[in-house]
């Protein structure tokens, strides 16, 4: 399946059993965004290929990684996804990948080339398969938070969470080397290997990851060491993080890092295990993380958040991981709007445009009902610049033009709110 222009949708479909050279599903980039969606889709078992090129999802190319593609994979199920190391390679600039469920797949979720991804909100479930992985980061400025990595058996490129080193004057096609990445907020229990900073696959791979900040995770497992050092970073910041079970990895432990059982309770009805009402992890987060406004169950963060992916609440969840049932062909598209009890697709923000912009750019979103709408501004810090709007709106869609007189070149999050609802997005503002 090819997928080319921009705004399409893919939705619904299932798609399983390809064994032939050549990625499933393929995004096409040009010089403009395209803001695909690719959401509730089952993409069911794909046989080991052998070789490069048994993607299940590809966004781009290496010779248009550098281009933003602003497409959003969302609320798929990937099932025994094994064509090769990567179920999803990114290739492009600005995408979202969240709200996906990872069953039993031999691979992982590669940010492959391009800058500026956000990967949160996802459930890997490797079951021990062999060669099982999670997420694989390379490139510059990802966000990668709130999300719940258990049981994969995978080593090196396929470890549960793995910081690639980069080539120096790297092509398009080689490994850009890894700047500023955000790794918070995520929950790794019962991996082989958990976090792999510095791998790489020969010599000329020797530019290690760069000013990158590792916080508020949570990790336990009982393979040592827990993090595994192949390579020094340079000025990686390590905060509030619990590790439990085996030794770290750490030379030296940084401080402010907490070496305790975060107390799990037993697995739920759907595998995720949740933290107890006495856990060290309760209101131990370090920083604000402005766009973490919700947990890997869809509830709201406290002012003060838990470390790790869940934050602690007697409440049912309102986001769990996906069945069969909830997607593909045998769902009604209005199940879309109806997936677990959540309003994702009725309460909908839309990557602002032009993006990078200067000196304005348009936000715009929808909402189901009339409601009392906010529309704030922060910076990469978490500290906020400006509230741009609070009122009352009727349902549908709108826009509104945030201009950045006064400001730096910098990133910044424009974060909606709705009924008890937020959406955040990222912009870049290039004077």
């Amino acid at each position: 399946m090819s997928l080319y222009g921009n705004h399409n949708r893919v939705d619904h479909c299932y798609l399983k059993g390809k064994k032939n050279l050549g990625t499933t599903l393929v995004v096409w980039l040009d010089a403009n965004p395209n803001y695909h969606q690719i959401d509730s889709n089952h993409f069911g078992p794909r046989p080991e290929l052998g070789v490069n090129g048994g993607e299940t999802i590809r966004v781009g190319t290496s010779d248009w990684s550098l281009y933003n593609s602003y497409t959003t994979v969302e609320y798929n199920l990937f099932e025994e996804c094994n064509g090769e190391i990567e179920a999803i390679s990114n290739k492009s600039c600005g995408n979202i990948y969240r709200y996906n469920t990872f069953l039993s797949c031999q691979a992982t979720l590669t940010l492959r080339h391009g800058s500026r991804c956000s990967v949160y909100g996802n459930f890997f479930f490797g079951n021990h398969k062999p060669n099982s992985g999670g997420i694989r980061i390379i490139g510059e400025d990802h966000l990668v938070y709130n999300n719940y990595i258990a049981g994969t058996s995978g080593g090196s490129f396929k470890s549960a969470l793995t910081i690639m080193n980069g080539i120096p004057n790297s092509p398009l096609s080689g490994y850009y080397q890894v700047k500023r990445a955000v790794v918070a907020f995520n929950t790794l229990v019962d991996n082989v290997n958990n976090f792999n900073i510095g791998a790489y696959g020969d010599t000329s791979v020797s530019l290690p990851p760069l000013d990158c900040t590792i916080a508020n995770n949570i990790i336990s497992g009982t393979t040592s060491p827990l993090v595994l050092f192949n390579t020094q970073p340079v000025n990686m910041q390590w905060y509030g993080n619990i590790f439990h079970g085996v030794s770290p990895g750490f030379a030296t432990m940084p401080v402010n890092n907490y070496l305790v059982n975060p107390n799990f309770a037993s697995a739920d009805s759907n595998g995720v295990i949740h933290l107890q009402s006495n856990s060290p992890a309760i209101n131990k987060s370090i920083g604000t993380f402005s766009y973490v406004l919700t947990d890997i169950d869809g509830q709201n963060r406290d002012t003060i958040k838990d470390s790790g992916c869940d934050e602690y609440s007697t409440a049912a969840p309102k986001i769990k991981p996906l069945k069969p049932g909830d997607v593909g062909t045998g769902t009604s598209v209005l199940s879309a709007i109806q997936l677990n009890g959540r309003v994702e697709k009725e309460f909908a923000l839309y990557q602002n445009f032009p993006n990078p912009f200067n000196p304005s750019t348009t936000i715009k979103y929808s909402i189901p009902r009339e409601g009392r709408v906010t529309v704030t501004i922060y910076n990469s810090m978490g500290k906020k610049i400006r509230e741009v709007q609070n009122k009352i709106q009727r349902a549908g869609e709108h826009a509104i033009i945030f201009s950045s007189t006064g400001l730096p070149t910098g990133v910044y999050f424009f974060v909606v709110g709705f009924g008890g609802f937020y959406r955040a997005g990222k912009m870049v503002l290039l004077k």
